[in-house]
């Protein structure tokens, strides 16, 4: 994950997780400081992941969210050094899309439209069905510029998830410990997502976050905290 300020997603979380790591807060491709590039593909940003791992030179602890964690999972399959991975409610179709959904051609349209806090504060509700409570916190925090600056991203990624296949006959050698953390009031598609990978890997373990969404490190960062550390730590 390179830290250049507190300023950023993971702002109300940093300060405790580097009491006990080094840590390495990743900006991917589009957003905060990192560039772009004209043509999004999710393996690239695998790539992207498995590099900043690579380049720690030493075993890795690696955890990914949302997105990031899809990438987080596909980076491992490009690096041995990851000793162990916590991810937090990455999405996985059942099915593969052949087309992009209805909901992602509208945020598409949304971006043209010029309107990118609308799309963000959007695709919280209506796909994360975030309550307000949880909406208010993500618009509280110093990252909020940021996300809103980077709103352009959320229909790209949207059709790399809704096309992207899961195949796990191709984690069948990863043997380190897999982590994965779940919302007890998240949406349920992540929740099904969750458990489809939870059955597709034998080295993983769930742990629920009660009474949290998607965005916990801004609702409980001192709960999401503990357990991420319980996970990473072993």
């Amino acid at each position: 994950m390179g830290r250049r300020s507190l300023v950023t997603r993971w702002a109300p979380v940093l300060p405790a997780l580097s009491e006990h790591y080094t840590v390495y807060a990743m900006d991917r491709r589009g957003r905060g400081t990192s560039g772009d590039a004209p043509d999004h593909a999710i393996e690239r940003e695998h790539e992207d992941v498995a590099a900043v791992v690579t380049s720690t030179g030493a075993p890795t602890l690696l955890f990914g969210h949302s997105y990031g964690g899809v990438c987080a999972l596909g980076a491992l399959l490009l690096t041995s050094h990851v000793q162990r991975l916590v991810v937090y409610e990455p999405y996985t179709p059942l099915v593969p899309a052949s087309e992009p959904s209805s909901t992602t051609l509208r945020f598409e349209a949304m971006v043209a439209d010029g309107d990118p806090e609308r799309l963000v504060v959007t695709f919280l509700r209506e796909v994360l069905l975030m309550g307000e409570r949880e909406v208010a916190a993500m618009r509280a925090q110093p990252s909020w510029a940021g996300r809103v600056a980077s709103a352009h991203t959320i229909p790209r990624e949207m059709r790399a998830a809704e096309h992207h296949h899961f195949d796990p006959a191709r984690f069948r050698e990863v043997t380190i410990p897999i982590g994965m953390l779940v919302g007890g009031e998240s949406v349920a598609f992540l929740k099904e997502a969750t458990a489809r990978l939870h059955a597709a890997l034998p080295t993983s373990k769930v742990v629920v976050l009660p009474g949290q969404q998607h965005a916990a490190m801004n609702t409980a960062p001192a709960l999401f905290v503990g357990e991420l550390r319980a996970l990473l730590d072993g």
